[in-house]
C-alpha cells in the first residue's frame, strides 16, 4: 500500500531515499541474469568499451569500466549502504577526528561555528538529493535496458 505524500514532503530526504531504494529493488527483481549486462552499452556513454565521448562532467560519473554491469553492482552497493549503514572502519575514522573536540568538552562552540555547520548540512543535503536523483534515474534506465535486451533475445 502506497501512501500519497503531501507536496511539501515530496522532496524530503526520506522520500528521495525511498524512491532510490524502490528503483534499485525494482532493478534487482527485474535483472534475473546480471551477467547479461556485461556486454550492454551504457546509455549515457553510448560506448561499449569505454571509448571517449563528449559527455558532460555530470555524466562522467556514469562512465565506468564494465558498463551496465558495474552500474548494477554499484547501485546495489549504495542501496545496501543506505539500508544497513556504512562500514565500521569509516565510523572509527570519524570518532578519531571528533575525539579532540569531545575532550575539550565542546568548548569554543560559538554561533559562527554553528552557522558553518548549518551551511555544511544544507550543502551536503542538496548534494545528497542530487546524487540520489541521478542514481534513481540510473537504476530506472538500467532496468529498461535490461528489459530491451531480454526482449531482443526472446
Amino acid at each position: 500500500m502506497q501512501i500519497s505524500e503531501p507536496y511539501n514532503q515530496k522532496n524530503s530526504l526520506f522520500n528521495t531515499m525511498n524512491r532510490f531504494i524502490g528503483a534499485v529493488n525494482n532493478m534487482d527483481q527485474t535483472v534475473m541474469v546480471p551477467s547479461l549486462l556485461r556486454d550492454v552499452e551504457d546509455v549515457k556513454t553510448g560506448t561499449e568499451n569505454g571509448a571517449n565521448d563528449s559527455s558532460s562532467s555530470s555524466d562522467a560519473y556514469y562512465v565506468q569500466d564494465g558498463g551496465m554491469y558495474s552500474s548494477y553492482v554499484l547501485l546495489k552497493s549504495i542501496r545496501n549502504d543506505i539500508e544497513w549503514g556504512v562500514l565500521r572502519e569509516s565510523d572509527e575514522r570519524w570518532k578519531e577526528k571528533l575525539a579532540p573536540a569531545a575532550a575539550a568538552g565542546g568548548e569554543g562552540n560559538e554561533d559562527g561555528e554553528d552557522n558553518d555547520l548549518e551551511k555544511q548540512f544544507h550543502f551536503h543535503l542538496k548534494g545528497l538529493h542530487a546524487v540520489l536523483s541521478k542514481l534513481t534515474c540510473k537504476a530506472n534506465t538500467l532496468t529498461s535496458r535490461y528489459k530491451e535486451e531480454i526482449g531482443c533475445r526472446n
